[in-house]
């Protein structure tokens, strides 16, 4: 799969109130572009205008892929809550996009998604039946189900235990390989650690932040990483004051 790059400028609002920009972002073809800023800022705003799914916010710009092909139909959008159904397993929450647009669902494939996510030996249980890794872990799932070059993550990890959260941090990070990532997050370690770029959202537009060295997922403890995610806890904390 041939990921596209993104581009999206312009300034957002909602009737006559200023809601962010003006804006102008370019995320890379087949990379991680990890975004953050203080809230309210309009971080959540943008990946719900680019998915396609506010219909309450204007943007007064453009979006568009790299290739000037439509990105309907090839993005995908992990949110922070699972939004798992309660009432359906594992397979059947997996399952739930191709049900929706009245396909087929692929079962031989979200077998094989659930394998790579670990969760052979839970296919049959419900949401409420699993931990809250477990439960990203489907909804990370149902995301690869999707299939798109293009996929929006929207804190998607920020409710998990440290622990979980580094585990899932690198489990997305392999699956995800290739793909275009414009990820939303309020933690300085976990854009360190899976930047490729990253950037802070503040009033006045976006900021750039150079990002550690080597290949992603980056290791927690090494200094470099350490270092950068100090430094971009300072630049957060010097933006929201």
């Amino acid at each position: 799969m041939t990921s596209p790059g993104l581009h999206v400028r312009g300034t957002a609002r909602i009737g006559d109130t200023h809601v962010f920009g003006p804006l102008d972002l370019t995320v890379a073809g087949g990379e991680w572009t990890c975004l953050l800023g203080p809230s309210g800022v309009g971080k959540t705003t943008l990946l719900r205008l680019v998915a396609g799914l506010d219909r309450v916010t204007t943007l007064d710009g453009q979006i568009a892929a790299s290739d000037g092909k439509p990105l309907q139909g090839r993005l995908a959008l992990m949110a922070q809550s699972d939004l798992l159904m309660p009432w359906l397993d594992v397979m059947g929450n997996t399952l739930l996009g191709a049900r929706l647009r009245g396909e087929r669902p692929d079962r031989h494939r979200a077998t094989d998604v659930l394998a790579r996510v670990g969760l052979s030996d839970h296919i049959h249980k419900t949401p409420g039946q699993l931990s809250g890794g477990q439960r990203q872990r489907v909804a990370l799932a149902r995301t690869l189900m999707e299939d798109r070059a293009i996929v929006l993550l929207d804190e998607p990890f920020s409710a998990l235990d440290a622990r979980t959260r580094s585990q899932m941090q690198d489990l997305a990070c392999d699956l995800l390989a290739g793909r275009t990532v414009l990820m939303v997050t309020h933690d300085p370690t976990e854009a360190a650690r899976l930047g490729d770029t990253i950037l802070i959202m503040e009033p006045g537009g976006l900021s750039p932040f150079a990002p550690p060295p080597g290949a992603t997922p980056r290791p927690i403890d090494d200094p470099a990483t350490l270092t950068a995610q100090a430094d971009l806890l300072t630049r957060l904390r010097n933006s929201a004051a």
